[in-house]
């Protein structure tokens, strides 16, 4: 059965936005960082499909279609070629520059994963999208994990957790910028 792997960036107080809800603390923080480049080109190839909410996917759409050229271009690349699935009830649709449209899925979050999760395929990874990965949270229907623990703190800011939660660590590595990636599993 394939995973649901959350990547979600978060402050060192365990915040996954800033009082404002701004996440431009993400390429502030990863910019220039070799290691996690090198680290996200190898992830990006382990999963065949993308899942993002629509603020999310706004924000993606601006940037990763428009990318020619630079140190992102490669990562870019593998990005955009990935299957999207787009959960909105507002978008009537979701293009992504000269790459095939995403999918746009207006029904329950969490039974159209448990479809996804029953397919064949290598494994999905949710970006972002604070909204539904708590909704899928909530449903037990993250598989791992992977919190980019950047070094900053914000005091205050958007939650990624709303509750307790036991989890298991399954890997730990840091980066050359002074991010860490803690790969959690939700003990049961």
């Amino acid at each position: 059965m394939r995973k649901v792997i959350l990547q979600e960036f978060v402050s060192a107080d365990g915040f996954a936005a800033d009082a404002e809800g701004k996440v431009d603390y993400v390429p502030a923080s990863m910019s220039g960082d070799k290691s996690f480049g090198d680290r996200q080109l190898d992830f990006i190839d382990s999963v065949d499909t993308m899942l993002l909410g629509r603020v999310t996917y706004e924000m993606f759409v601006a940037y990763w279609p428009n990318v020619k050229s630079g140190e992102d271009k490669q990562f870019a690349g593998k990005v955009n070629a990935t299957p999207k699935v787009v959960f909105s009830t507002t978008l009537g649709r979701a293009p992504w520059g000269d790459w095939d449209n995403a999918r746009i899925v207006r029904t329950n979050a969490v039974e159209e994963i448990r479809k996804l999760k029953a397919q064949p395929g290598k494994d999905m990874v949710l970006w972002g999208s604070i909204s539904l990965a708590q909704s899928l949270m909530d449903a037990d229907q993250i598989d791992e994990y992977q919190l980019i623990v950047c070094p900053l703190v914000f005091g205050r800011g958007r939650q990624l957790f709303r509750g307790p939660s036991k989890m298991k660590l399954l890997k730990s590595r840091s980066f050359d910028g002074g991010a860490v990636l803690l790969s959690y599993s939700r003990a049961k």
